[in-house]
């Protein structure tokens, strides 16, 4: 089911008896999981006698069952949730055999980062209950959604401002939302948001850093992308951290460029990469800087770095450093 779909449950609250939340987003998830608690559990006075909330993958099935069938205290439904249960990896068939025949007075949300659609444990909530998946919102929801919080703060912000907020926090919305609280503290006593209090105040992302650490290479600026490194370091990112992530991002360039070449667009590329939809536009614009080969040479070049740390040929910081300048002269 949709997202939408969901809300329109939830609102008129023709609630299913088991939900699965699923997907990269946890921002929203962890938005609809209160929701929805609120939706089934309301104001009830013995809320914390009928509430359960389990996290990972060691909670005894059996016991979570005994308490699943015990009737609700002075109420008329047993909420139990259970994040990251691993159960939609590993299906445990005592579970999936007891949803099958869930008492009517109990309610059940399961909510992963990560799920395997063949599981059982899937296809039984997906037959019986409602499955719904939390992806990453595109760039046209996210300027909505950031204008939106901060409107409601009596803050008025430029669409090149909010264009800016989305270059340096990305598009995971917890990160964006704690970035924006940073913001409207610091403009108090203001009614907008400038271009100046963004790059006063927000974080740029390590991704981000790596972003224009590579565009540096690209352009053969390597004292360029050494400054950036040196900033990388400063903010105490390991070393072989800021190499995996080079080579990640070699990695989705060359993805991007190669099926751009087979005619893909933006959309079908964000699909096909698992990547946001407006990353895929700067991806390309990044990756026509090169030719295949060139991209192929620096992912061999990533895994060598790698190679002469993990054998002890070189420590981590300066093999990263001469992976920057070798690259800088490749491109």
């Amino acid at each position: 089911m949709s997202i939408k779909a969901l809300s329109s449950d939830l609102e008129s609250k023709n609630l299913r008896q088991i939900y699965l939340f699923h997907g990269p987003e946890r921002y929203l998830r962890r938005q609809f999981r209160q929701r929805l608690k609120q939706a089934l559990m309301g104001d009830d006075a013995n809320v914390s006698m009928n509430y359960h909330y389990f996290e990972g993958n060691d909670t005894s099935v059996s016991e979570l069952i005994d308490l699943a069938d015990t009737l609700p205290f002075l109420a008329e439904r047993r909420l139990i949730i259970w994040e990251n249960s691993g159960l939609f990896k590993k299906s445990d068939d005592t579970m999936v055999d007891y949803l099958k025949n869930l008492p009517p007075t109990t309610s059940f949300l399961f909510v992963e980062a990560e799920v395997d659609k063949r599981s059982r444990m899937f296809k039984t909530i997906s037959a019986a209950g409602g499955v719904v998946e939390f992806q990453t919102q595109d760039e046209d929801v996210l300027r909505r959604w950031i204008t939106g919080i901060l409107r409601k703060e009596g803050r008025q912000v430029s669409g090149g401002a909010v264009d800016l907020i989305l270059a340096k926090c990305g598009s995971d919305m917890d990160n964006i939302y704690n970035e924006l609280e940073k913001l409207i503290c610091y403009s108090e006593g203001r009614d907008s948001i400038s271009i100046d209090d963004i790059e006063e105040v927000t974080t740029t992302r390590i991704g981000n850093k790596i972003f224009d650490m590579v565009g540096a290479v690209a352009d053969k600026k390597a004292a360029q992308a050494l400054a950036l490194y040196g900033d990388l370091l400063a903010l105490r990112e390991p070393a072989m951290r800021i190499l995996f992530l080079i080579g990640r991002q070699f990695g989705h360039l060359l993805q991007v460029k190669d099926l751009k070449s087979r005619g893909y667009d933006n959309k079908t590329i964000a699909a096909k990469a698992g990547l946001p939809p407006f990353v895929v536009a700067k991806h390309a614009a990044q990756a026509a800087k090169f030719t295949d080969g060139e991209l192929r040479s620096a992912l061999n070049v990533c895994v060598e770095a790698d190679e002469a740390v993990k054998t002890g040929r070189m420590g981590d910081k300066m093999s990263v450093e001469l992976l920057i300048v070798e690259l800088s002269a490749l491109a």
